[in-house]
């Protein structure tokens, strides 16, 4: 039986994906899917269920421009009112009905001859003429590669998989990885085991995070007109300001100066304060925000090892400088394939070339949506897209832009192939490379996500959000190769 032709099919069903599905119906795209591999929607704030899991951007910031929530518990919400939010907007906009779960999309492959897509689930076939790749970066763990590993004793997860039903109280534990996740769940399981174990590579900035419960009286304020959208220019003011040190690190030393004094204030201990002080510019590094983090540190049960995870030997763990340390669960926050994502593995050419094979040397994309050799195919949190201080949902509804006005530029042509040109894609990324090599990422003198394992910088957006929302606001056609079916036909005959 001939399988349906959608006009679209989206990869995932978290923020971006839902995002997709929205925008869509609006333009009256009603003929696509959307793929999720897993049983429920949600993404990120799905699989990430540790405890202290929550918002690192404020929540009035985090959210759909066009699904604006006064009523968050906090200024930065926790993941289940996060999940929650990203529920409630799904349902209110239709989007799950358009939604086949358990659908994991093991290769989706460019068939040339008919101008469409196929993707492979592991039971069905799926046709397209477009695909959105919503898979975002921060879902397949990394599972670090260290002798023994597969073969510790005791109790084993990493932080997004973690195990709810494994009870902690009493045992004695150890945490490989102290960034964004760690310092969450950190203080949290600190009280409960008897002793906690932190294996740190290289310490973190951490400032001060600005957080409360948000009184009734609050969020009454934020429902009364243009209350919320002029906390929201407020906030995303704020942050661009901040985001000119990324661009300009020698700004950055200055708010450095609160990381310090937010260690001293904390630290008293001066071997830990040192073991807890950076050696590159704020901003290199993904900047954390805690006020527990260091206090949990400090308690008696905690101790804090100045060096990586060189070797399990059944239930005893080998650090880098010789030291033995015996535990009952070990938990891994060694965080995600960013530099690296899942997806390129299962998305091939024409020839039969995976992404992931076209990427071995550094991941490439234009305007971090479009990508040479792929036609009618649209990545959303692409390469190069990365910002380190503001809210993923600007780069997520500026990329919907783009993408809606190429599908746009589609239907009104009656187009049936679009592939941005080779030429276009390199000199793009030339000069982003180009003006990213002043940045803190660049820099600071850190290694990063933003930088893979060539040392190319791969993730981060070397200019505004401003410029991002003007580069991705219209569709640019005279970028692109363009087809039409007569031109199929003509090619074929």
């Amino acid at each position: 039986m001939t399988q349906p032709l959608y006009d679209v099919i989206v990869i995932g069903a978290g923020i971006s994906g839902i995002g997709a599905g929205i925008r869509l119906r609006e333009a009256g795209l009603d003929n696509f899917l959307i793929l999720e591999k897993t049983a429920d929607l949600g993404g990120t704030w799905r699989d990430n269920t540790y405890p202290g899991c929550a918002c690192d951007v404020p929540s009035a910031l985090y959210s759909y421009s066009f699904a604006q929530k006064p009523d968050w518990s906090r200024a930065f919400a926790g993941q289940a009112e996060i999940l929650r939010y990203v529920r409630e907007v799904a349902e209110r906009h239709g989007v799950p009905g358009y939604i086949r779960f358990q659908q994991p999309v093991v290769k989706a492959q460019w068939q040339e001859t008919a101008h469409e897509w196929a993707l492979d689930t592991p039971d069905q076939r799926y046709r397209a003429r477009a695909v959105i790749a919503c898979s975002g970066y921060l879902h397949e763990p990394i599972m670090p590669a260290i002798p023994g590993l597969d073969q510790f004793t005791g109790t084993l997860f990493h932080s997004s998989r973690w195990q709810h039903d494994h009870d902690l109280t009493g045992q004695r534990v150890a945490v490989v990885g102290t960034g964004a996740s760690a310092i969450q769940f950190v203080p949290q399981i600190q009280p409960k085991v008897r002793h906690l174990t932190l294996f740190q590579r290289t310490p973190q900035w951490i400032l001060p995070k600005p957080d409360s419960t948000l009184p009734a009286l609050a969020q009454q304020m934020l429902r009364m007109p243009l209350t919320l959208p002029a906390l929201r220019t407020l906030l995303y003011g704020g942050f661009e300001t901040f985001g000119i040190g990324f661009r300009n690190p020698k700004l950055l030393e200055q708010l450095q100066k609160l990381g310090q004094l937010h260690l001293r204030l904390t630290i008293k201990d001066p071997q830990l304060r040192a073991q807890l002080t950076p050696d590159y510019t704020l901003g290199c590094k993904r900047v954390l925000l805690s006020n527990n983090y260091y206090p949990a540190l400090t308690q008696p049960n905690v101790i804090l090892r100045a060096t990586g995870l060189a070797a399990v030997e059944g239930n005893t763990l080998v650090g880098q400088d010789g030291s033995r340390t015996e535990v009952d669960t070990l938990i891994l926050g060694t965080g995600f394939h960013v530099t690296e994502p899942p997806i390129a593995k299962h998305i091939f050419d024409q020839a039969g070339q995976s992404l992931a094979e076209r990427w071995t040397d550094r991941m490439e994309a234009y305007r971090g949506t479009t990508i040479s050799g792929l036609p009618n195919a649209f990545m959303v949190l692409g390469p190069n897209l990365g910002i380190g201080h503001n809210s993923a949902f600007i780069v997520i509804e500026s990329q919907l832009d783009y993408i809606m006005g190429a599908l746009r530029t589609m239907r009104t042509r009656k187009l049936t192939r679009l592939e941005v040109k080779a030429d276009v894609q390199a000199r793009y990324n030339r000069k982003v490379q180009q003006d990213l090599q002043g940045t803190v990422w660049n820099t600071g003198g850190c290694s990063s996500y933003y930088l893979d394992k060539n040392g190319y910088n791969s993730v981060g957006f070397p200019w505004s959000t401003l410029a991002m929302k003007r580069l991705l606001k219209t569709f640019d056609a005279e970028n692109y190769h363009q087809q039409t079916a007569d031109d199929l036909q003509e090619a074929s005959a």
